[in-house]
């Protein structure tokens, strides 16, 4: 399913081969979401939700987790 996929990671993950990078993708309409480490498991969502999820890390509603 997921070896078509344009998959990107964020340039803060560092070198290419870097084994603990969070990777996205836009495919059908939707935006996926899978860990280098685990290239199989693949989260799907809306970019709509995506939206929301980023404003509130960004708006630190999360810092309480790390």
């Amino acid at each position: 399913m997921t070896d078509h996929i344009n998959w990107q990671k964020s340039s803060f993950s560092g070198a290419d081969d870097s084994p603990n990078c969070v990777e996205l993708a836009a495919a059908d309409g939707q935006i996926m979401m899978r860990e280098s480490d685990a290239p199989d498991t693949v989260f799907t969502t809306s970019r709509e939700k995506l939206r929301a999820f980023l404003l509130e890390v960004k708006a630190g509603e999360f810092d309480h987790l790390i």
